[in-house]
């Protein structure tokens, strides 16, 4: 999962894919132990950590280099199909998400941060993956048009 958020990243950006992990291992140890039902939750608690480490390491380079943002480019097969976003205003427009439909915002971290497929996603959720695609769907376009809006600002 780490390989693919950092692999299209601009050239000569600090983080590597092994750090990414080796800081998701460190806070999941800080954690504790925690009981994992199955492959979809450890992945879920991953993507969440690892959007917690993007997006602080975003905000520190911001604040260390004006427009110095991390940037990351969403995959075709998750298509948001815009050029790279950038990571702040991701999770800026995710938290609004989560506060006008959580579900959504959920689906997002999970398919986005987590890698998790429509059916991992939905056995995540309990819900019916119909449900999903169709909450998947309307959450790209909100997001589209938050981030799009930020850029413009």
């Amino acid at each position: 999962m780490a390989h693919h958020y950092l692999r299209k990243e601009r050239p000569g950006h600090t983080l590597q894919s092994t750090a990414l992990v080796h800081e998701a291992y460190l806070r999941l140890e800080k954690q504790g132990a925690v009981p994992f039902q199955n492959r979809e939750h450890f992945l879920a608690i991953c993507a969440q950590l690892m959007r917690q480490i993007l997006v602080e390491y975003a905000r520190s380079r911001n604040a260390a280099k004006r427009d110095g943002g991390f940037r990351v480019e969403l995959d075709d097969a998750l298509a948001f199909k815009t050029r790279s976003l950038d990571m702040v205003a991701l999770d800026d427009a995710l938290n609004e998400l989560a506060k006008l439909d959580l579900q959504q915002s959920r689906i997002v971290e999970l398919r986005f941060f987590g890698g998790l497929s429509i059916e991992e996603t939905s056995r995540v959720l309990n819900l019916s993956a119909t449900t999903v695609k169709k909450h998947w769907a309307t959450a790209r376009l909100w997001l589209h048009h938050e981030i799009s809006k930020a850029s413009k600002a």
